[in-house]
């Protein structure tokens, strides 16, 4: 697991925000926190236990409140929030920038930027795409398919034919989304899972070689990225081996950046339409979402039927 950092011209360049302070270099500082701060303590004057490293946001209230400010007070709040740890600061609805602030950003080398958007928007927006680029990930070795509207990570050793299962999934209708390599994100409390660039829409294939399953099937037979939702295990065919027969079982999961993904072990032998059996697995998934279990109808045919017998 790897943590992400991004600095504040990552967000100016994607928001497009007019910039009113700050050189090149200002725009170097780092953001480790997917959170905005609305300093309405700081400007009253109370500084502990401040929302440090994180983007200030100036909405219609702070405005307002700040033209009612004395200058020294202005002076002491905003010397304080534009300090080292303090990302930058945006001003909404394109407010002007209050020119005691202009002016202490100016000696600083402080970024400030201004936008017409409106507040609350615009921090829905900034969340959203910091929770993205701040979002840890992990590398694994799979891949990642959505099958019947449900990402399903498929596992397994190498030589097990997880390529070839995929291709046989994109023939039948399916999404491909990664092969051979994950890159696994946990945003908020899912796992959003994502091709490499350099092996997006690709698929390897043992005696083929490297295939483009968007010139092969069409675009819409691959996707940029899909929540994991379900994962399927591949493991070799062992004679005398259990494996679950009726689903009855406790259920198995796999932990992911710390998210349990419910997993399936499916053993692979020659003969067995993998493809089919997959696509099984994730359709009755789906209707144990929905509260249907047909291991548990079928546990209680069995427990009536015994039931029946006995009081003959």
């Amino acid at each position: 697991m790897e943590d992400k950092k991004v600095i504040v011209r990552d967000v100016w360049e994607h928001f497009q925000f007019k910039q009113i302070t700050g050189d090149e270099t200002s725009l170097e500082r780092e953001i480790v926190i997917a959170d905005t701060n609305r300093p309405g303590l700081e400007l009253a004057g109370f500084f502990d236990y401040s929302q440090a490293k994180r983007l200030v946001i100036l909405g219609d209230k702070e405005i307002a409140y700040i033209q009612t400010m004395s200058y020294e007070k202005q002076v002491a709040s905003f010397s304080f929030i534009t300090d080292a740890m303090t990302p930058a600061i945006i001003i909404t609805k394109a407010h002007p920038c209050p020119e005691v602030l202009q002016k202490i950003a100016q000696e600083k080398n402080f970024p400030i930027f201004q936008t017409p958007s409106q507040t609350y928007r615009l921090i829905v927006d900034l969340v959203t795409f910091l929770d993205e680029k701040l979002a840890p990930y992990e590398c694994l070795h799979g891949g990642l398919l959505s099958i019947y509207g449900k990402g399903v990570f498929i596992r397994g050793e190498s030589g097990m034919g997880k390529s070839e299962i995929a291709l046989e999934l994109v023939k039948r209708g399916h999404v491909l989304v990664a092969d051979d390599r994950v890159d696994c994100y946990r945003i908020h409390n899912k796992i959003v899972g994502r091709a490499p660039e350099l092996l997006a829409g690709m698929l390897e294939i043992r005696g083929i070689g490297i295939i483009d399953v968007s010139r092969m099937f069409g675009v819409s037979s691959v996707l940029a990225s899909a929540e994991v939702q379900f994962e399927v295990v591949l493991v070799p065919w062992e004679k005398g081996v259990p494996f679950d027969r009726i689903g009855i079982e406790d259920k198995k999961y796999d932990c992911i950046l710390g998210v349990d993904i419910p997993k399936i072990i499916v053993p692979v032998r020659e003969g067995r339409s993998m493809a089919v059996i997959i696509e099984s697995a994730v359709t009755n998934f789906t209707l144990n979402q929905m509260g249907l279990n047909s291991a548990k109808e079928f546990e209680q045919r069995v427990l009536d039927h015994i039931e029946k017998n006995t009081k003959k």
